[in-house]
Order: structure tokens, then C-alpha cells, then sequence
């Protein structure tokens, strides 16, 4: 048996939390012979802990064999202690009326805290991977704080974006989700990233020979991508908690498997024009368990160029708001 990885989750208790314990318990993340021990974060308020305390017990009620242990805090540097993979899941969600610039600064003050903590208890191997919104900016937030751990070793969650454009791709083809490949992201997690649709693949032929409809691709399919969570939340009323946990286990998993290509947010270094010190999806392939290397040189043509561009302005601009905490 292999030693247990210790995988640290914040806002364990909440509504992806739920979602996505049971399956790291159950070994979908890190596979059907990997041991974990679970450190679970929440607030420091009664009602959260005692939810918490709730999803605690159903994970022992589950008698999953590959659950070694259970940490139950509302101290992040004990919920980090010697943490091999930090799940930064929790945020502060967008109130009505709030101004995008407040939410930037108010999750700042959270990935500050949190950046400093696992830099300074976390296992000499860990990595970390942000879900909590605004992703890209909250895991260069965190990077900034670390002195120890280099900047690779951050990530942000756009496996989500890639999943809905296979799905969305797959739909329009009416073919299986399996014969969508090479489905990759470009820029920030939010309605201004690039699903890159002339890199990607149906049954092995680029996607504008299969799906000929242009505009389709250059609008609906983009829009679609970009705001489906807003349409999840305006159909059911909450989040798309589900489809996020599921994503964060694709992206750790494949993360974790080498070979693996995928789209990761990652400090950009200059790539695809990017600015060299955003975080922004792009294509990578996993070299070794945690680590990757971007896939370099991807195609690009006019319109993909001028998306690129404009998701690159939101980060820069975002980065900008929160320039002060760096």
C-alpha cells in the first residue's frame, strides 16, 4: 500500500465540497490504489463547522478503503499542515450590487492568507489548485505570497470550460463526447475565455471541416461556453457545483497522469501573448505526477489572435485592481 497523499480542501462543507469529497475518497482523483487523508477547512462559524462535522461523518459512514484519515479545522495551518495537494475551492461569491473590483480585493485578502500559510506548513512537494472565483487572479494572488514553492506549482481550474466546449461541440456534431478531442482554453475563467474550436478535433478532422457553420462557432459556441454558468444558476437557482467538482477531479487526476494534455491556467511566462505574469489557460502536457510543460506553438488565426487578446486585457486589468496586495 502507498503512502496516503494528504489532499487539504477549503469550503469543504459547502455545496462543491460535497460534491467532490466523496469522490477523491473513493479514489477517482488520484486512483483505485492511492490512499488519502482529507483535511477539511471551513470558517471559523458554528453553523459551517457543524456541517462540516456532518460531511465528516457520512465519509466514515461510506467505509471508503482508501480514506486513512480525516482533519476537521477552521485553522488554515493546520488544514495545510504537510498538504501534498491544496484544493482552494472556497471564495467569497459576488453579492448583488457588488462591483467586480470588490470581489477582487475582498478574495485577495483570503488567497493572501492562504498563499502564505501553504507556502510556509505544506509538504515540500505541493501543489496547489484554485476553483474559487476569480480563479486565474486568485491563484497568481497566492503564487505571490510564496517564497518556498515555485510558481508552477499554482494552478487554476478552467477544466470546467474545456469540459462544457467538448460537451457543446459533441452536441452540435450529434457524435459521442469521446470523438471531441484537442478541446483547449485560452485566458481567464470567465465569459471572456477562448474555446479554441480550430484546434480541436472530431474524429480526427478539424472541427470547422465537420461543424461548417462559422458564425455558430464564432458566436453561440463561445457565448454558450463563456456564460453556462450563469444559465445553470438562472435554470436551477444555485451554482453549477456539481460540474465544477467533476472538473477539479479531471484537472488534479489528469494533472497527476503523465501524458496527459489538457487545459490548465498557468503562469502564462509570455505565452500566446499573454502577459508574462498573468495566470491564464492554455494547453499543457503533464511531464511527471504534478507537474507540465505548455504546449508551445499551437496554431493561432485571426479571430483566435483578437480573443486572446481581449481575455489578456481582463487579466491584466484584474490584476491591476489587486496590484497593491502583490
Amino acid at each position: 500500500m502507498k503512502n496516503p497523499i494528504r489532499v487539504a480542501i477549503t469550503g469543504a462543507a459547502g455545496q462543491i465540497g460535497y460534491a467532490l469529497l466523496f469522490r477523491i475518497a473513493s479514489g477517482q482523483m488520484f486512483g483505485p490504489e492511492q490512499p488519502v487523508i482529507l483535511q477539511l477547512i471551513e470558517v471559523p462559524f458554528e453553523k459551517a463547522m457543524k456541517a462540516l462535522e456532518g460531511v465528516a461523518m457520512e465519509l466514515e459512514d461510506c467505509a471508503f478503503p482508501l480514506l486513512h484519515g480525516i482533519v476537521q479545522t477552521s485553522d488554515p495551518a493546520v488544514g495545510f499542515k504537510d498538504a501534498n495537494w491544496s484544493l482552494l475551492v472556497g471564495a467569497k461569491p459576488r453579492g448583488p450590487g457588488m462591483e467586480r473590483a470588490d470581489l477582487l480585493k475582498d478574495n485577495g485578502k483570503i488567497f493572501i492568507e492562504q498563499g502564505k500559510i501553504i507556502d510556509a506548513v505544506a509538504a515540500d512537494d505541493a501543489r496547489v489548485a484554485v476553483v474559487g472565483n476569480p480563479a486565474n487572479t486568485n491563484a497568481m494572488i497566492a503564487a505571490s505570497q510564496a517564497k518556498r514553492l515555485p510558481a508552477e506549482r499554482f494552478t487554476a481550474m478552467v477544466r470546467l470550460d474545456e469540459n462544457r466546449a467538448r460537451a457543446q461541440l459533441a452536441k452540435k456534431a450529434g457524435v459521442p463526447l469521446t470523438a471531441v478531442t484537442d478541446t483547449f482554453i485560452f485566458g481567464n475563467h470567465s465569459p471572456s475565455m477562448f474555446p479554441a474550436f480550430h484546434i480541436a478535433k472530431i474524429n480526427g478532422k478539424p472541427v470547422p471541416q465537420v461543424i461548417t457553420d462559422a458564425a455558430w462557432l464564432q458566436g453561440p459556441f463561445c457565448d454558450t461556453v463563456g456564460k453556462r454558468g450563469a444559465a445553470i444558476i438562472a435554470a436551477r437557482g444555485l451554482s453549477s457545483a456539481a460540474s465544477a467538482a467533476n472538473a477539479l477531479v479531471d484537472h488534479v487526476h489528469d494533472l497527476m497522469t503523465p501524458g496527459k494534455i489538457h487545459s490548465v491556467a498557468v503562469k502564462s511566462n509570455g505565452e500566446y501573448g499573454f502577459d508574462p505574469n498573468v495566470w491564464a489557460g492554455m494547453p499543457v502536457k503533464t511531464t511527471s505526477p504534478g507537474s507540465f510543460e505548455v504546449i508551445k506553438r499551437m496554431p493561432l488565426d485571426e479571430f483566435a489572435k483578437q480573443k486572446i487578446a481581449a481575455t489578456n486585457a481582463e487579466l491584466v486589468g484584474e490584476r491591476e485592481i489587486i496590484k497593491g496586495m502583490l
